[in-house]
Order: C-alpha cells, then sequence, then structure tokens
C-alpha cells in the first residue's frame, strides 16, 4: 500500500509538472483571430489592430481570419466548435452574439453556453446618415417627412437582424411613422446605395461614417449615446433633439470556445488589455471612432447577459423572426 500510495504521490506531483510546463509555454505556436465581416469594416480594423499588437504582448504571431457572412454567424459558429486549447479566438459583437439568438430560431451556436469571455475590446456609437443629395438638413425634417410620407421610408442595413436594422425600428417607433427595412447582402452594397440615394437612409457605426461624411457622400443627422464623441462632435445626439430612447450601440469583444484552459483565459484577457493600452492601437482605434474598454473576463461575462435581455425585449416588441 505505501509503495502503491508513494507511486501515485510521484505520478501526480508529474502531471502538476508537466502541467505547469505546458502552461509556463503558453503560447507555443500561433493563435488564430477569427473576425466575421470582410476586410476594411469595422470589426476587421479592431481584429488586425489588436491582433498586430497582440502578437507582440505574446511572443507569438496572431492570425487573422476573415469568415464573413450571415452579420457574424458563420465566423461565431465555427470558433465556437473549434478545439478549446486557447489557440482559437473570436472577435464577436453585438449582433452575433446577442441579437442572433433572439431572432433565429435554429441558431447553430449558443452564446451564453458555447464561449468563454476574453475581454470587451471596444464600443462604437450609430450614426442616422442619409444621401448627401437628400433634401432634409435636420432629423426633424427627416422625421416629420416620413409621418407624412404616403410611403414607408426605405432605410438600408447591412443586414436583416443587426444592430443597424433594429436601431431604424427604434428610430420608427420613436418618431411615430413606418419604415421599409432594405437588407443588403453586404456592407458595400449597403454604402453603395446610400451614397447612390436608393434609401432615405441608414444606421452605420461611427467609424464607418466618418470617412464617408468627410468626403461629403454622406450626410449625418444624429448621433446614438448619451453624449457627443470627439471624432464626430458636430453632430448632435438624438438625446439633444429630443429623442432619447434611439439608443443604442456596438460592442466587440473576444472569446474562446467553451473549455478553453482558465490559465490560457487569463492570459488572453492580460496582453490583450495591454494591446488595447498601447499609443498606436489606443489613437488608431479612436480615430476610427471605437472608444476603448478592455474589461476584466467577469465583467464580460455580465454584459453578456444583460445585453441578451435587453435585446430579447427589442425584437420581441418588433415581431420579427428569421425563421
Amino acid at each position: 500500500m505505501k509503495t502503491s500510495t508513494l507511486a501515485g504521490l510521484l505520478s501526480s506531483a508529474c502531471m502538476a509538472l508537466a502541467s505547469a510546463g505546458a502552461l509556463a509555454a503558453y503560447p507555443d505556436q500561433p493563435i488564430r483571430m477569427t473576425v466575421g465581416f470582410p476586410a476594411g469594416t469595422g470589426p476587421d480594423i479592431v481584429a488586425r489592430t489588436v491582433g498586430e499588437q497582440l502578437s507582440k504582448e505574446l511572443g507569438q504571431s496572431v492570425v487573422v481570419e476573415n469568415k464573413a457572412g450571415a452579420g457574424g454567424q458563420i465566423a461565431a459558429y465555427s470558433v465556437a466548435h473549434s478545439a478549446p486549447n486557447g489557440y482559437n479566438i473570436l472577435l464577436g459583437e453585438v449582433g452575433s452574439i446577442s441579437i442572433s439568438p433572439e431572432t433565429t430560431s435554429n441558431l447553430s451556436y449558443a452564446p451564453l453556453k458555447e464561449f468563454d469571455p476574453i475581454t470587451e475590446a471596444v464600443r462604437a456609437n450609430f450614426v442616422l446618415v442619409i444621401p448627401a443629395n437628400s433634401p432634409y438638413k435636420t432629423l426633424k425634417e427627416f422625421v416629420d417627412a416620413a409621418k407624412t410620407s404616403a410611403d414607408r421610408f426605405n432605410i438600408a442595413t447591412f443586414g436583416a437582424g443587426t444592430p443597424g436594422h433594429f436601431g431604424a425600428e427604434m428610430l420608427a417607433d420613436a418618431g411615430g411613422f413606418k419604415i421599409e427595412p432594405i437588407h443588403y447582402r453586404s456592407t458595400g452594397d449597403a454604402v453603395t446605395a446610400i451614397i447612390a440615394g436608393q434609401v432615405q437612409g441608414a444606421f452605420v457605426t461611427t467609424a464607418m461614417a466618418a470617412p464617408q461624411l468627410a468626403s461629403g457622400k454622406m450626410r449625418a443627422l444624429a448621433i446614438t449615446g448619451s453624449e457627443r464623441t470627439k471624432m464626430l462632435g458636430d453632430i448632435p445626439t438624438f438625446r439633444e433633439q429630443g429623442m432619447p430612447k434611439v439608443d443604442f450601440g456596438a460592442w466587440f469583444a473576444f472569446f474562446a470556445p467553451k473549455g478553453t484552459p482558465g490559465e490560457a483565459l487569463d492570459i488572453l484577457n492580460r496582453k490583450t488589455i495591454a494591446a488595447l493600452k498601447a499609443d498606436g492601437v489606443r489613437k488608431l482605434l479612436e480615430g476610427n471612432g471605437f472608444a476603448i474598454v478592455g474589461s476584466s473576463r467577469e465583467k464580460l461575462g455580465e454584459l453578456l447577459v444583460s445585453e441578451q435581455k435587453r435585446w430579447a425585449d427589442v425584437v420581441r416588441k418588433t415581431g420579427f423572426k428569421i425563421n
């Protein structure tokens, strides 16, 4: 018995040492960061900017992979069902993580059950934009015209069930008029439609709006959030213009497949926050309209629970379902 017990203790000690050695070596291979939107979009900018600095913080390559489609659902599914070994992470966002579970009956992944939180990275407000040649100069003019129009106003979205879609529904509800959401398959198609005047307006993130506004291709009427942004300080908020209920935003956060070792998650959390705080990263992201967050794993977990409840209420009110 004594010999057996000693052998067992030695075996346990060896396993503990091996585990500690493996942890000390993490990461010892490239990390794959998946983003659910095309190159050049807001999520892609966040992923590549943070990924480049994160590789320096970790001393290991971070490879960004774009798996665009279905409003980020394709990317989310692929990471949720990948190996939980610390080398597969997702840049998720409010649409695919908190809204899709409420709009899609047969969603192929369950965010609250299949992801381990790492950190909330950034947030961004939304801007109501209209074509540059639109006759409306203010939010009031836009709303008044929508109320008196015999037809529904066409509002472009970057996909059914996205924040921009439900933001348009919020606007219509608050303004007392009807809209006709026009769901485009890609961000580029929707932007083209706005610029060409094929729709009356759209909600886009500050990151996407800024270059289009600067070039004069669009006009902005209002921005979500409790106060104006530094980047687009001349655009008044909905709250300032008497429509406080039109208040929503986009958040972007990093996740790993459920079951990823806690030690790896802790390292990813610390190093990602360090990457977000780097001067070059902060300046670039803030310059693109993002607000840096860098939360704890626990705070991100709490955000997921509260956001899913919030968007469930919004979706229920509209009666919208994809299937």
